[in-house]
């Protein structure tokens, strides 16, 4: 049996905490709609009204 290796110490919760302070969840980018002003994702189709770079491609 192969022995792995161990923390020496146990890892406070604040040096936990610090090493996590980059894996908050950000909000996604939304942008209005130039036909219908509805938020939507950039470069998608507008769940809203259908319309995709000033031209409708979805019919809602």
């Amino acid at each position: 049996m192969s022995k792995k290796p161990v923390p020496k110490k146990k890892t406070s919760k604040s040096k936990r905490d610090m090493r996590r302070s980059h894996h908050a969840l950000s909000l996604p980018a939304l942008t209005e709609c130039p036909q219908c002003h509805a938020k939507k994702l950039s470069h998608h189709v507008c769940a809203n009204c259908g319309y995709y770079n000033g031209r409708q491609v979805l019919s809602v």
